[in-house]
């Protein structure tokens, strides 16, 4: 079982973006942060778990069971639902949507910040890398 814990963050909004993910197996545990480029916090988070989909498809670990934790309830209710009237969703739902048949056993549960700390400082991280190639 792989357990992920997803979160992005963003300065202003939209601005420069930045995703973070903690990644738990069996073995080991792996830490992930990156930049984004200009995007709502919401649209950053989105980006941020299909950046997750994609690393794992990457990774042939697609066929496990995956239990993914994200502290956005818009993100969460939105895939719940798989319908979103919000256009700044639409292209990335369309997206997940393609993608999510290749995952047999994926869970997207919702969970409060407290305790999301590890992928939110992964996803600071990831803002500061976004907003240094910003200033170059």
């Amino acid at each position: 079982m792989i357990k992920a814990f997803i979160d992005a963050s963003t300065k202003g909004n939209p601005g420069p973006s930045g995703g973070g993910i903690v990644l738990l197996t069996n073995q080991e545990q792996k830490q992930y942060h990156f930049s984004l480029p200009t995007l709502t916090n919401h649209q950053a988070e989105f980006a941020v778990f299909l950046h997750l989909l994609d690393m794992l498809m990457e990774n042939n670990q697609n066929e496990e069971t995956i239990m993914v934790y994200s502290d956005s309830k818009v993100l969460v209710s939105t895939i719940d639902k798989n319908y979103t009237r919000n256009l700044d969703f639409k292209d990335y739902l369309s997206t997940i949507q393609r993608k999510l048949p290749h995952f047999p056993l994926l869970i997207l549960q919702w969970i409060p910040e407290k305790q999301n700390k590890g992928a939110d400082n992964l996803a600071r991280q990831g803002l500061q890398k976004a907003l240094k190639l910003q200033n170059r």
